[in-house]
């Protein structure tokens, strides 16, 4: 024992006021807090441990999600399915020989894109503009959106010269329909606003080709109908031809893949070559039958009572970018009721709804751990005035625990696919806001899915490059080279 200096232990007498001794700490121990933060850290790990499932979980949730989309694809069982399992009359990816002007339209919010897309020799040109569509617009007549429709399609075509020209379009449009061919869509019902009369149960390529003629100054035709996923899966599958799945990741989620015309018993198009044809999913109705209620947290049973679509859309809910910050938010704010963050001090801002942005967790998750930079930012953001670097390593805690469930969610998606496929070398598109800004969705997936896919697959993520632009004119292309063959053939 190493003895303390003698003045520092000087005699005090007893009619004397005590001296205050100083106080000695070991250099690596504080006392009383490194207790104090582990019973916190343990108990914000109980309240965040329904987020973690083991293998075993995912393997059975991919055994669900497997009999759901067989469900889908059968035609007695159909009706009764969660998962819907659309053909898209999509049968054939592009073998590189398209050729030409195409144009492209995107719609699928309150901006719509007007695309001119030249392909030649493997490589593909893409001009844009962006046109707005007015509120009125949205919530008007069905007559009035499309007439708008054509309209910017008539300003950027003389705006590039190409008015005279007769051009093969492709048309993502981005709200729930029932296909009947590759060009024609029935709207099932508006979303995102939109509530224009007279459209839901209406084939929406006609209504388009109506506004077409209505204007008599341009002439363009409508070749195929899309939604994103399948614009994702064609924009990739031009430069890898191992690509046979489709995935968003944005605000929600959705996949679509190739399957095997056998497969497909709701199929009413021929079954000449090629016997394949890319089904849209639509998985994101996942769990809407209750199948995955053994899991869901009471964060998610919250975030979808308050929902739009209360019940509906149950798998997307724990997974997109639409719900997962709502998702953190109310894990946070429990934690800071129960006195485990900030002091117990809870924020206007930490109890408004919707308020807690999923682009903070990607910041959050993307900082440097001895800063915290993102995470103070994020903080004083929502009205948190007092915090401790403690309390940004608990916020960041949540945030992964929150998407990392997300991630490991659609990866058993994802190997539920590479499976049904079952081939040697497959490469997955993936497009949206939550894959491509979180700086771990990629890497988490690419682990997680490697433990659930079958042995012998090998598999790649792959970015795709404006699934819903370059991918409308690939599959426009792809249509258009299909239809002059078929002509060529009835001349012979």
């Amino acid at each position: 024992m190493k003895w303390l200096d003698k003045q520092v232990l000087a005699p005090v007498a007893l009619d004397e006021a005590p001296v205050e001794l100083p106080t000695f700490e070991h250099p690596k121990l504080e006392p009383e807090m490194p207790l104090t933060r582990l019973k916190i850290r343990n108990k914000i790990r109980g309240y965040c441990e329904d987020f973690e499932i083991d293998n075993d979980g995912y393997k059975r949730i991919m055994n669900l999600l497997e009999h759901e989309m067989d469900k889908g694809l059968g035609k007695e069982t159909n009706a009764a399915a969660t998962i819907k399992m659309f053909p898209t009359y999509v049968r054939s990816l592009p073998d590189g020989s398209e050729e030409g002007n195409f144009l492209a339209l995107d719609l699928g919010g309150t901006n719509f894109r007007v695309l001119l897309i030249t392909l030649h020799g493997g490589e593909v040109k893409m001009e844009s503009k962006i046109y707005l569509i007015p509120q009125y617009i949205m919530q008007g007549s069905g007559n009035q959106l499309f007439d708008h429709l054509a309209d910017c399609c008539a300003k950027f075509m003389k705006a590039h010269a190409i008015s005279h020209l007769s051009l093969p379009l492709g048309f993502t449009f981005s709200f729930p329909c029932k296909q009947h061919g590759i060009a024609s869509a029935s709207l099932q019902t508006w979303t995102k606003g939109f509530k224009c009369a007279g459209v839901e149960g209406e084939d929406v390529v006609r209504m388009f080709h109506e506004a077409v003629k209505r204007r008599k100054d341009i002439d363009i035709t409508c070749v195929a109908i899309l939604n994103d996923t399948v614009g994702t899966l064609m924009s990739c599958a031009h430069d890898d031809h191992n690509c046979e799945i489709g995935l968003i990741l944005g605000t929600g989620t959705n996949a679509c893949y190739m399957e095997k015309l056998d497969n497909v018993e709701l199929w009413d198009g021929d079954d000449k070559e090629p016997k394949q044809v890319i089904i849209n999913t639509e998985w994101g109705a996942f769990g809407d039958n209750k199948c995955l209620d053994w899991f869901r947290t009471p964060y998610d049973k919250e975030v979808d009572e308050f929902s739009l679509n209360g019940g509906k859309q149950v798998y997307e809910k724990m997974i997109s970018g639409m719900y997962m910050g709502e998702i953190a938010r109310l894990v946070i704010l429990k934690l800071t009721q129960e006195g485990l963050m900030f002091g117990g001090e809870v924020s206007e801002e930490l109890e408004t709804r919707q308020r807690f942005y999923t682009k903070y967790i990607s910041e959050i998750e993307s900082d440097d751990e001895d800063e915290f930079r993102n995470t103070k930012q994020v903080l004083e953001e929502m009205g948190i005035e007092t915090f401790t670097i403690e309390d940004c390593r608990n916020v960041r805690y949540v945030c992964e625990q929150v998407s990392t469930r997300a991630a490991y969610l659609a990866s058993a998606g994802i190997a539920v696919l590479l499976n049904k496929i079952s081939k040697p070398e497959i490469t997955v598109a993936v497009d949206g806001s939550l894959y491509k800004f979180h700086p771990k969705f990629h890497d988490r997936m690419v682990d997680k899915i490697s433990t659930l896919v079958n042995p012998g697959i090998k598999f790649k993520l792959m970015m795709s490059n404006d699934g819903s632009g370059k991918g409308a004119a690939l599959v426009a292309a792809v249509a258009y080279r299909i239809l002059q063959h078929q002509r060529r053939q009835l001349r012979l």
